[in-house]
Formats: structure tokens, C-alpha cells, sequence
């Protein structure tokens, strides 16, 4: 009988331990966030000690918000407006339950990682603006897909936005306006939200901006190589009329109808006289 117990208990033991460890993730999650961070105002320094580690004590850190009050489980991360400065904070990784960051109104810069995908993975709510962030924004953010919110507005990105963000079909709030962005606007992002969104970026075209100059060309092109098709058919027709009428008719009138050519002529020489 306690050989058919041992794999419960083991479960038991496993369900104990496993948010011991993930406590301990967190708190180094949080412990590299502020090493990794320029804090001229003192606010990470001076709220984040670490020294307490009663049950819970992450929890009542500034900006820090938790699964549950007992339990060091980040849920979320609001450090906007505190001056902050630097590069993307590092250890992001061991804050393996994050729903939200909030890193806006600070002064980071610099590119985003390029797996942040694989960092903080269950991301519901990404609020990096108005930062001076830069480079490329990473394609991979595509794979985050539980987003509702994704706010890079106010950086200096550039290149284009990634087409692959067509995946992210939860997005209730999207905004990349002023950066250096450039390229075609994804169609499910231009029919999804307005202009605003978009604005300040002197690149940027396709719906709901004006239309891409590429495009615009093309059209014109097409139509004139349209034009020309269409005028080329209609001679080809009236010849093929022409012809086929010119052989049902008997020889002597064929000879004697005159041909397009002569009549042409006649035609001039009258308008002359």
C-alpha cells in the first residue's frame, strides 16, 4: 500500500517546494532589475531591500506587484515615471509568471533584446514609451501572444514594423508613433487602429496613412500599360472586322472597294482642297 502512495506523495513534495524556487527566481529577477538600472532618484535603492525576507516582502516594493501579498511572484512591473535610466533591465527571465511591464516615462535607451520573446514570454501588457530606445523592433515579439497592450510610442526606432505582428491578434492597444520607423504599416494593424497610432513617422505609409509611393507608381503604371493594351486590342479587332468583311465580298467589289489606305488619302486630299 505505500508503494501505491509514493507518487502522490512525491506530487505533494513537488506542489511544496516548486513556488520555494520560484520565490527565489523572482527575488533574483528583482535584485538584477536594480543592479542593472541607472537610479539617479534613488527610488529602486531606497525602497528595494532586500534584507527583509519575511514571506512576501518583494511585494512591497515600489512598482512591484505580486501573484499574492505572501508570496514573492511578480505579476507585474510598474516602474514608469521613477528617471530611470540605462539599458533594457536585465534578469527579466527569472520573473517567469510576469504579466506586465511598465517601463514608460523613464529615460532607457538603447535596443530591446532580441529574444525578449523567450525572456518574459506571458507578457499581457508591454508599455515602453516615451524612452529613447533604439535599433530594429524585434520581430519575435510576434511570439508573444497573449498581448493585449503594446505601447512603443515616443523611441527612436527604425526600420519597419515587423509584418509578423499580424499574429498578435489579441492587441486591444497598439502605438508606434514618433519614431523613425519606415516601410509598410501591417494590414491587420492599419485596419485594427487609427492614424494616431502611426503619426511621426516620416517613413511609415499604407493604411491608415497615406499610400505608399511604391504603390501609388504601380498603379499609374498599370493603368497606362492598361491604356496602351486596351488601344492595341481595339486596332487588332477593327482589322480582324475589316478583313473578314473584305473576304466575304465578291471579287470585282472587293477590287473595286477601296481600301482603307485610299480612302484615308482621299480623305486628306479633300480636307486640303
Amino acid at each position: 500500500m505505500a508503494n501505491h502512495y509514493a507518487p502522490l506523495r512525491v506530487i505533494l513534495l513537488l506542489l511544496l517546494v516548486f513556488p520555494c524556487f520560484a520565490s527565489e527566481a523572482d527575488i533574483q529577477c528583482l535584485r538584477s532589475v536594480q543592479q542593472s538600472v541607472i537610479d539617479p532618484n534613488g527610488v529602486l535603492k531606497s525602497s528595494w531591500n532586500f534584507d527583509n525576507r519575511t514571506a512576501g516582502f518583494t511585494c512591497r516594493f515600489t512598482g512591484v506587484e505580486c501573484w499574492h501579498p505572501d508570496e514573492d511572484r511578480v505579476l507585474s512591473l510598474h516602474l514608469g515615471n521613477l528617471g530611470l535610466q540605462g539599458s533594457f533591465p536585465h534578469g527579466l527571465q527569472n520573473c517567469s509568471s510576469m504579466t506586465g511591464l511598465d517601463l514608460s516615462n523613464n529615460n532607457f535607451s538603447g535596443p530591446i533584446p532580441q529574444d525578449i520573446s523567450r525572456e518574459i514570454p506571458y507578457l499581457t501588457s508591454l508599455d515602453l514609451s516615451y524612452n529613447g530606445f533604439s535599433g530594429t523592433i524585434p520581430p519575435n515579439i510576434s511570439n508573444m501572444t497573449y498581448l493585449n497592450v503594446l505601447n512603443l510610442q515616443h523611441n527612436q526606432f527604425s526600420g519597419e514594423i515587423p509584418p509578423q505582428f499580424s499574429l498578435l491578434t489579441r492587441l486591444t492597444a497598439f502605438n508606434v508613433a514618433e519614431n523613425r520607423l519606415s516601410g509598410f504599416i501591417p494590414y491587420s494593424l492599419g485596419k485594427n487602429f487609427t492614424a494616431s497610432n502611426f503619426a511621426g513617422n516620416q517613413g511609415l505609409c499604407g493604411a491608415p496613412l497615406d499610400e505608399c509611393q511604391a504603390s501609388a507608381k504601380s498603379k499609374n503604371n498599370a493603368a497606362i500599360v492598361g491604356a496602351i493594351v486596351g488601344v492595341v486590342v481595339v486596332i487588332i479587332i477593327v482589322a480582324i472586322v475589316v478583313f473578314v468583311c473584305l473576304r466575304k465580298l465578291p471579287p470585282s467589289e472587293a477590287k473595286n472597294r477601296p481600301m482603307v489606305g485610299e480612302m484615308k488619302d482621299k480623305v486628306g486630299s479633300s480636307s486640303i482642297k
